[in-house]
């Protein structure tokens, strides 16, 4: 448990990791894996809630993932659109806001729908905000904005405020902290930009295991470093 609530991140970021391993541990189909991990997601953004987190961004869909065998493929956009038809009530009734990141137009006509009815439903909600990662690949994201910034110069900027400001998480703070489950130790291709400065923390449990205590575990190692961004530790002077 994390004992000082001053040490809660504004924003976490999750790779959410291990789906498959679960399934096939337990002589399962890699979708009841994916079903398990969507429900670990929706336990996951609630403890972030009470906590006091005011950012989770969930690494949903990359843009790496069009990749696998079609016939997953197939089951993790249904599943997304059970999830988005079911819990998006849910979600405004418990005061999270949901905001989509990625290239959604590869997605069929009612995915989008989907999404944009619940971004549209929650767009006033004050409580976390819940980042869905969806087509998404963090070299993509740089590109599309320095693209942006060349189009469409501002010279009262600095090239940073631009670009920033064109990625598709501007207005959002970078992540303090980013959980990996499943014991793989990489980024992949997840908010490259924004992760800088943030906090890495790697867990075996595979992700649809991934609970409240599991989260706090992760935070409390969180809470035990020293964030310096380049500079020394103040007892050094």
């Amino acid at each position: 448990m994390v004992e000082n609530k001053e040490n809660i991140p504004i924003h976490i970021a999750v790779i959410m990791d291990g789906n498959g391993r679960w399934a096939s541990k337990r002589g399962l189909p890699r979708s009841a894996g994916h079903k398990k991990g969507a429900e670990a997601a929706k336990r996951t953004v609630k403890a972030a809630a009470d906590l006091g987190v005011e950012y989770i961004t969930l690494f949903g869909f990359s843009s790496e993932n069009w990749r696998r065998p079609e016939t997953e493929i197939k089951d993790l956009m249904q599943l997304l659109r059970y999830y988005l038809r079911s819990e998006t009530a849910d979600m405004h009734k418990n005061n999270v806001k949901l905001r989509v990141i990625g290239d959604r137009t590869k997605f069929d006509d009612d995915i989008i729908e989907l999404i944009e009815s619940a971004e549209s439903l929650t767009v006033d909600n004050d409580g976390i905000t819940m980042i869905m990662a969806l087509n998404y690949g963090g070299r993509d994201d740089i590109k599309q904005a320095v693209e942006a910034v060349i189009r469409n110069p501002d010279s009262a900027k600095s090239i940073e405020e631009q670009f920033t400001s064109h990625l598709m998480t501007a207005g959002i703070p970078d992540p303090d902290i980013l959980i990996r489950t499943s014991g793989e130790q990489r980024i992949s291709n997840f908010l490259l930009w924004q992760c800088a400065y943030t906090e890495f923390v790697f867990t075996d449990v595979l992700w649809p295991d991934f609970g409240k205590s599991d989260l706090e575990a992760a935070l409390a190692e969180y809470a035990g470093r020293e964030r310096r961004y380049g500079d020394i530790k103040r007892s050094e002077g």
